[in-house]
């Protein structure tokens, strides 16, 4: 059922069917992942992620919190059932979804858009869904919050296994902050010899994620917005290769994949304009604070830039985002 007259303009919506929900994701086909199986050579796998209480210091008291865990009836104090030698540890956590490494999903972010021509803009996400229809919760409370579309679990159904190929930012700029946009990225990608095909994985590498791990309780806001590069979403050209070059999502180690403005008379007006065009846009899925550091120095070491990338988030029905513990093999 299609559920809008008018689409924005550089969005792909329709392109999958009326229905689809997991956008570019549908790049990722049985051959391009034949094509990512191709890149393991040597059988090392390395983790993607930080542990789920990081980022530490000033960050953990901002509006995502850290996890919480506590035990649940079952107990985690060794308890010795009565009268048999077994014992039981069982916890549960509460978690902020996408406080540390994680995918958000297309319910994450939406637009204001006149899907139906009536010069009256709805709230609405990828593919025209829409918000009290298909995407629920108010400020209020009243409504539980719940993505009857576009929640998390779709992108989970895919796997999200394919070939990932790394961007060496931090080698090319350092780790001061940098917006590196369009012929920024096409030169240092000419340097690197990579080539990214569609349904590729796009990684970036900042250091970022390692910068937090060293600094752990001693982490400030100033040392996260001031460190390490960022994509610079402002610019045009570089959305417009985003679109072009066929990649299926895009990770980074640092905190938004693309630098922040609150200035609504910029550009676009969006505060996140990668966001907008990616998630809402063109439907495809974005990583943060993942943890590349390792895979990048044995790419580097070794004169490589792909990998086998499998990456699935929490198959959680209803969710907006989730962490997700990825893991490359070359």
């Amino acid at each position: 059922m299609k559920r809008w007259t008018r689409r924005p303009e550089g969005s792909n919506w329709g392109d999958f069917g009326d229905d689809d929900q997991i956008g570019r994701l549908n790049l990722i086909t049985a051959e391009r992942r034949l094509a990512a199986v191709a890149e393991v050579r040597e059988g090392i796998a390395f983790p993607l992620s930080i542990p789920l209480d990081f980022p530490k210091g000033e960050y953990a008291a901002g509006p995502r919190k850290p996890p919480q865990l506590s035990s649940t009836p079952l107990g985690h104090n060794q308890q010795v059932l009565p009268g048999f030698p077994d014992v039981v540890c069982d916890d549960y956590a509460v978690l902020y979804l996408q406080y540390s490494t994680q995918w958000d999903s297309f319910a994450h972010s939406g637009s204001l858009f006149d899907l139906d021509g009536t010069g009256e803009p709805v709230v609405c996400y990828y593919n025209g869904f829409r918000a009290d229809v298909d995407i629920l919760g108010d400020p209020s409370g009243s409504v539980p919050p719940h993505a009857d579309a576009l929640g998390i679990e779709t992108i989970a159904q895919t796997s999200v296994q394919g070939r990932g190929v790394m961007v060496d930012l931090a080698r090319a700029v350092g780790h001061d902050r940098v917006e590196v946009g369009y012929e920024q990225l096409v030169e240092i990608m000419e340097q690197q010899d990579v080539t990214v095909e569609p349904g590729d994985i796009l990684c970036l590498h900042t250091g970022l994620t390692k910068i937090m791990l060293e600094a752990g309780e001693n982490l400030t806001q100033e040392l996260m917005a001031t460190s390490c590069a960022v994509l610079d979403s402002r610019d045009d050209r570089l959305l417009q290769w985003i679109t072009d070059s066929g990649v299926s999502a895009i990770a980074a180690d640092n905190h938004a994949v693309e630098s922040f403005s609150l200035d609504p008379g910029q550009a676009s007006g969006n505060v996140l304009p990668l966001h907008a065009h990616c998630l809402f846009k063109q439907g495809i899925p974005l990583g943060e604070l993942w943890y590349l550091n390792d895979l990048n120095q044995w790419l580097r070491e070794h004169g490589r830039t792909r990998f086998l990338l499998t990456a699935p988030p929490l198959r959680l029905p209803g969710a907006v985002g989730s962490p997700v513990s990825g893991v490359a093999t070359v």
